[in-house]
């Protein structure tokens, strides 16, 4: 079988798609993975097949210059629900998140990808959720098509809602943004656009039922196995720990994106100072560079993976970034989030404080004594990590990558 993973050009999500794409060459299946030409040495770093399509854009830039975007209501997909959003809200989150962000992701990609998939021919489409080029190489060459989940399926659930408002406004009012650009990029090829093309047959989630949401798309259920690019097991990570081990990341592409932290990472380490815990900073060179001293009971390191550091940890201090949040969650470690409105952080982050397993802060509400309060509580009290740990067996119990290949291989030939 012929299996097309299409992600959008961002490093953190390549890395997620990673496992199952590893899983389907283990299998015996051909893998390609299609993206922009900035992911290539992602991809490749990864061992996997690259495509690079299209060309690439400048949304980083954008990022850089407009970091509040982070925060405007249009960025915060968590909220999903009627009861939290009314109809000329999601409208706008429509309107702007289209060209400035959606288009910009994908309008490059479509011809070359679906060149590819004609001359290719896939028979399963597997996709980043906003990669909607994926859609139009499925739709074109015929394969099956599933969404690979980076986050809460706030996508799907924020679909329903628009499409339920949208039935309850005057005729002349319905405008459908999403819908209206992605039929008008796939009629060149003679195709149409309908609620399949942009949710897929199914959806892979990593996500436990309890921090996850319902969408009308069929779900199927994969445990998180951590990939953080290059990893090695240092010698002071075979030590155990003298004191609770607290970890501080604050994401490489968060910051590599966005053009800088959100938080104050000195900050936090001198609210942390006094307390009777290491403090483990993995950070990005150019984070470490700035520190102009690390007191005494932390350690700043670069070039450590996640999935290395956090076993021997007691709680996470972290920016809300589905990686890390996700292999937290493998570690049976608390989470301290302090994020912004982004994405589905805080539903994410709200749901983990449902679970008992964390705290979700917006950064701006992040003081020095509220970072310390909260992580005197998450390593001192056993409640946070009995959660953890509950969360930890509820993956645990999730199929694996190798376990839906399977599924994925049926949807395939049914299709």
């Amino acid at each position: 079988m012929r299996v097309l993973f299409v992600s959008l050009s961002e490093k953190s999500h390549i890395y997620l798609m990673a496992p199952l794409a590893w899983a389907f060459a283990a299998a015996g299946h051909e893998v390609r993975v299609a993206s922009q030409p900035m992911a290539t040495e992602a991809i490749v770093r990864a061992g996997l097949t690259a495509v690079p399509v299209g060309r690439d854009h400048a949304i980083h830039r954008d990022m850089s210059a407009y970091r509040e975007s982070q925060d405007y209501r249009t960025a915060n997909w968590s909220r999903c629900e009627r009861a939290d959003v009314d109809w000329s809200e999601l409208k706008e989150r429509y309107e702007l998140s289209v060209p400035y962000a959606f288009a910009v992701y994908n309008d490059s990609m479509i011809d070359d990808l679906a060149a590819f998939a004609q001359s290719w021919r896939p028979d399963l489409v597997v996709r980043d959720p906003l990669a909607y080029a994926g859609a139009v190489a499925a739709r074109i060459s015929g394969a099956a098509h599933v969404r690979s989940m980076w986050c809460a399926d706030v996508w799907g659930r924020t679909r329903q809602t628009y499409l339920e408002l949208m039935a309850e406004q005057p005729e002349a009012e319905r405008v459908d943004p999403l819908a209206e650009w992605l039929a008008a990029r796939s009629e060149p090829f003679g195709l149409s656009c309908d609620e399949e093309m942009l949710h897929g047959q199914a959806t892979i989630s990593t996500l436990p039922p309890a921090l996850s949401v319902p969408t009308a798309s069929p779900e199927l259920p994969m445990r998180h196995v951590p990939y953080n690019g290059r990893a090695v097991v240092w010698d002071w990570l075979r030590e155990a720990p003298k004191k609770p081990r607290v970890c501080l990341s604050l994401g490489a592409s968060n910051t590599e994106d966005y053009g800088g932290d959100y938080v104050n990472v000195p900050e936090i380490l001198d609210a942390l100072a006094e307390e009777d815990v290491e403090v483990v900073a993995a950070l990005l060179p150019s984070q470490r560079e700035r520190l102009t001293s690390v007191p005494d009971n932390a350690r700043a390191v670069d070039s450590v993976a996640l999935h290395t550091l956090l076993p021997t940890c007691s709680a996470l201090i972290h920016h809300g970034g589905y990686g890390s949040f996700a292999t937290a969650i493998v570690a049976g470690v608390p989470q301290l989030m302090l994020s912004t409105l982004v994405s589905d952080h805080e539903l994410r982050g709200r749901a983990l404080e449902r679970a008992g397993a964390g705290v979700y802060l917006h950064h701006r509400d992040a003081t020095a004594d509220k970072v310390r309060d909260h992580v005197r509580r998450l390593t001192g009290q056993p409640d946070a990590g009995e959660a953890a740990r509950r969360l930890r067996a509820r993956c645990e119990a999730m199929p694996s990558p190798a376990e839906l290949v399977a599924s994925l291989e049926r949807l395939a030939e049914v299709r």
